[in-house]
């Protein structure tokens, strides 16, 4: 992985402790919206981290396999499976 491991870590750890957070709210029975602010918060991080890695792959991993013909076909279709996921 290309991405800041450290920053990734972090930011991973945090959604996990809101996740904790989350299956404590629900089974303290609490109120449905703000179940669902946190539930956003956590997947906002995960698309940031997800957005970080996507853009270390492409800068990195990409960027290299353009020296080779076969590996530049082979990432192009990776990246086009990834926006084909992100776009459901």
């Amino acid at each position: 992985m290309r991405a800041d491991k450290d920053t990734t870590l972090r930011k991973l750890k945090t959604v996990r402790g809101q996740i904790d957070g989350l299956v404590r709210m629900v089974e303290d029975d609490r109120y449905c919206i703000e179940i669902s602010n946190q539930l956003m918060a956590s997947i906002g991080i995960l698309k940031n981290i997800n957005r970080d890695i996507l853009h270390a792959h492409l800068r990195h991993c990409v960027a290299e396999a353009f020296e080779d013909p076969e590996s530049k076909k082979q990432k192009i279709d990776e990246i086009i499976s990834v926006v084909d996921k992100l776009a459901r």
